[in-house]
């Protein structure tokens, strides 16, 4: 393990076709702390990890191995179904088996909740006490507000976020295990007002809180570092993904008009951490502000760049911007005159 003012992680979710332990060793020769362990693939079943305490073992021994360790785990493709409405081919295409079931929409959003209550227990196996995921949107689809949408239908929006994730967060809060939901587009909480709304609709409670991943702030115009600080006492997790801004020529909006990942009519796309527009150094300097300590976590997305050099190069980037604090004030020394 490399040492850092913070732990450098990989998030496994763009890896899940890879095999679990072939993926930690290559995180370890990159030079990564550890990973953010996404509920996918073979790289962790909930189900089985909450009933078989040897399953949730082997987990660790491979960590163990490869000298790294966890600081959080993602249900992001499980917490999706908890609220979304409808409930259709993506989902199926995301959830396991046993979430899925036989497609019915309120059956599956059910299963959908007591999995990431699962969530909670087995962070709490592996000794882990972050969760990142999402939590789904029943009022997404009306994000246009066209056909009109009256105001007591969002207000509904709200509260059966509410009614659904108490419920789960209870159980979080049984196993001192937090909820750090990505602000993300299709979300309860995709910007800076859905965010206050959201924590607003669940009383402010000590186990719901945000994973800061800037890469979905750019595009939508919001001031990541600005973020940082209105929510400091919300951080509970870091994701480092970049968004390139394309230029703008009049043509392209910010939905991204229906164009594949990669198309330069875009008017941007998800980039390999670094290369984008994010300002990386100020988003560092302010997590030091608020007292941030927990994991710098490397998610991977970009339709350019062959994923293993992206996040063999993301770690020695990121490291770079992880200086350690100063001990005294830079103009301490003028006082020794």
């Amino acid at each position: 393990m490399t040492e850092s003012t913070h732990p450098v992680t990989l998030f496994t979710g763009q890896w899940a076709d890879m095999p679990f332990e072939e993926l930690a060793a290559k995180a370890a020769a990159w030079g990564y702390d550890g990973l953010e362990i996404a509920s996918s693939g073979d790289h962790l079943d909930l189900k089985r990890a909450d009933e078989d305490d040897a399953y949730v073992q082997s987990r660790l021994d491979i960590l163990d191995k490869h000298g790294l360790k966890a600081w959080a785990i993602s249900h992001h493709l499980g917490g999706q179904a908890v609220c979304d409405d409808p409930i259709d081919f993506r989902h199926k295409a995301i959830l396991r088996d046993y979430v899925w079931g036989d497609g019915d929409a309120e059956g599956v959003r059910q299963r959908a909740a007591e999995d990431m209550k699962r969530a909670a227990r087995v962070a709490r196996k592996l000794g882990i006490d972050t969760v990142v995921g999402f939590t789904g949107s029943k009022i997404w689809p009306y994000v246009a507000m066209f056909p009109p949408v009256p105001a007591s239908v969002i207000d509904e929006g709200y509260q059966d976020f509410a009614d659904r994730w108490n419920p789960i967060l209870d159980v979080f809060d049984s196993e001192g295990v937090r909820f750090a939901h990505e602000v993300h587009p299709s979300e309860i909480a995709y910007d800076y007002w859905t965010s206050v709304r959201s924590l607003e609709a669940i009383d402010h409670r000590d186990a719901f809180g945000f994973n800061w991943d800037p890469s979905h702030m750019m595009w939508q115009n919001i001031d990541p570092v600005g973020f940082i600080v209105e929510f400091a006492e919300r951080i509970y997790h870091v994701d480092c993904k970049d968004t390139r801004l394309r230029p703008q020529t009049g043509r392209a909006g910010v939905l991204g008009s229906h164009l594949p990942w990669g198309d330069p009519r875009r008017g941007w796309d998800f980039v390999s951490t670094t290369h984008g527009d994010v300002p990386w150094e100020d988003a560092f300097r302010a997590l030091k502000s608020i007292g941030y300590s927990g994991p710098i976590s490397i998610e991977w997305e970009d339709a350019g760049m062959d994923r293993e050099h992206g996040a063999a190069e993301a770690v020695e980037a990121i490291r770079k911007l992880l200086w350690k604090l100063p001990t005294a004030s830079f103009d301490a020394a003028f006082s020794n005159q």
